[in-house]
């Protein structure tokens, strides 16, 4: 099935050294390039940049990419338009891709990629939506909100008194940024369930139409295929599959 996200962005950081801490912040196209760079050697890194900030950039970094693809016949196509939305999902597709690439075909030698950026780009870029920002550097929403919130005081807390008004606006954003952080945590981990969910479902459908196939035709069952249908359908000690209303609720 490929790679965890952990998997990936642990190698991602030890090749490229560099801190991203969520696989859509390669949608802005710098970190697949310098991956391209550690296999060549010859990508134009100093055209890249790796801390993109705005979708402008990030597809003039998909452009090289594209470009470099060119020179080298990679016979990939690259689905710029959904990896520029820094989706969980389609990048994690395309980096597990890339990783597999890298493996078949980087020679082994050491790699400087600090100096290969001449020392820039280490820290993780900004996405259009960003996903761990600093209690000091909130999103638009949030700061919009923050701001409302000053305007007209939450619950009247400041008419309560002066010595708790002035630091209430600053508990609400905190809050309001680890609120986001775990919203953006959770449905990444839903996207990245359903993502494997769906490809289990998909080989439990394969696998019951051949069986089905052969108790048709009379033959016997084929062990390999009945050993799949058994390792997907063993539960652990302790785990109960959900009831029908639960699998409605969810799926």
């Amino acid at each position: 099935m490929g790679e965890s996200r952990t998997e990936l962005l642990q190698w991602l950081n030890d090749l490229l050294q560099t801190n991203y801490t969520k696989v859509e912040q390669c949608g802005t196209g710098g970190a697949y390039c310098q991956i391209m760079d550690s296999i060549y050697g010859d990508v134009p890194m100093s055209r890249v940049k790796m801390n993109a900030k705005h979708e402008y950039e990030f597809l003039a970094n998909f452009k090289i990419l594209q470009n470099v693809f060119k020179a080298k016949k990679v016979e990939k196509p690259i689905p710029v338009e959904k990896l520029v939305k820094c989706k969980m999902q389609d990048n994690l597709e395309f980096l597990q891709w890339i990783r597999r690439f890298w493996d078949a075909n980087a020679s082994g030698e050491p790699y400087d990629a600090a100096a290969r950026r001449k020392g820039g780009g280490a820290e993780p870029p900004a996405t259009i939506a960003p996903v761990a920002p600093r209690s000091t550097g909130l999103s638009v929403k949030s700061a919009a909100t923050g701001a409302a919130g000053r305007r007209t005081p939450l619950g009247g807390a400041a008419r309560s008194g002066s010595s708790t008004g002035g630091a209430a606006p600053g508990a609400v954003q905190k809050l309001q940024a680890e609120l986001a952080q775990s919203k953006q945590d959770i449905e990444a981990l839903e996207l990245e369930r359903n993502f494997y969910f769906n490809k289990l479902r998909d080989i439990e459908i394969l696998v019951q139409q051949h069986l089905d196939a052969l108790e048709a035709e009379g033959q016997t069952p084929d062990a390999t295929l009945k050993g799949i249908q058994e390792i997907l359908y063993k539960t652990e000690d302790g785990f109960e599959p959900p009831g029908e209303e639960d699998q409605e609720e969810t799926f």
